[in-house]
């Protein structure tokens, strides 16, 4: 799954990576090494400009909140619980399906983090000896130091308690794709720790290498097994893992601090 991760990039760098034409400087966000759902992330997406004749395409870079609300929802309460689409199925949600033909996003970010139960901690938690076992964040990246391009999904939902010209009676919502974990070993992995994806969580957030960029983007592309044909895993060995400070657990603590990389777990959460 991917329920938290770190995205320090601004603009002008997303820009160059991803060849954006449009940003709006008003939605310039901060750079946030601890995303949780609800807040707000940088989407790249290609969509027609409004109030232009000319319906091509433009590639941008939007403001949007994690947690997807689709569009018939009757309120937007459901969001935080969306964060998450399964590559399995999201051609046949009632929720994705629609977002997952048209309107498809990368949402960029240095890498996600996972939690992993120690194996002292698991055998204290079988013996019924603790019931909240202690974790150890560990924080997966491209181990080029490229940037982790998720595969996601947006949406367009309509306040219709609000008039159309309030600023809040459209909300634009996503949600990250997740695919099974790779087994195979880490590029880089830590010597008293995990050696694959998998020994970390069984779930990993898509991430899409730039020969699918394009395709991935392009709202013309609409055939279920064309698009399903992108959500395969990227080659195995692009990534690697490090234990991080035990703070990024809590979401209120936010600085580049949090991906310090730790020589080894933290006291009472050895792998």
């Amino acid at each position: 799954m991917c329920g938290r991760y770190a995205a320090s990039r601004g603009p002008e760098d997303l820009a160059g990576i991803f060849e954006i034409e449009k940003w709006e400087p008003e939605e310039s966000l901060d750079p946030d090494y601890n995303v949780a759902p609800t807040k707000e992330v940088y989407a790249v997406l290609d969509r027609p400009l409004k109030d232009v004749e000319d319906p091509k395409p433009v590639r941008q870079l939007r403001k949007l909140k994690w947690g997807l609300v689709p569009s018939w929802s009757r309120t937007p309460e459901g969001g935080a619980r969306m964060i998450n689409a399964r590559a399995e199925t999201v051609h046949e949600k009632p929720s994705y399906r629609r977002a997952f033909a048209t309107r498809r996003c990368i949402l960029p970010a240095d890498g996600y983090y996972e939690w992993v139960t120690g194996t002292q901690e698991r055998d204290l938690e079988v013996e019924g000896r603790r019931k909240r076992p202690r974790k150890q964040p560990y924080f997966v990246t491209p181990a080029d130091g490229s940037v982790f391009a998720m595969a996601g999904l947006y949406e367009f939902w309509r306040d219709k308690t609000l008039p159309d010209d309030h600023p809040q009676a459209w909300w634009v919502t996503c949600s990250v794709i997740t695919t099974e974990a790779e087994t195979a070993p880490l590029a880089v992995a830590p010597a008293d720790g995990p050696h694959a994806l998998a020994d970390i969580h069984p779930r990993m957030p898509l991430m899409l290498t730039p020969d699918r960029w394009d395709d991935w983007l392009d709202p013309a592309r609409t055939d279920p097994d064309e698009l399903t044909s992108l959500l395969a895993p990227p080659p195995a060995g692009l990534m690697r893992a490090f234990p991080v400070p035990t703070a990024v657990s809590n979401v209120r603590n936010n600085g580049p601090e949090l991906l310090k990389e730790l020589e080894a777990p933290e006291e009472g959460t050895l792998f």
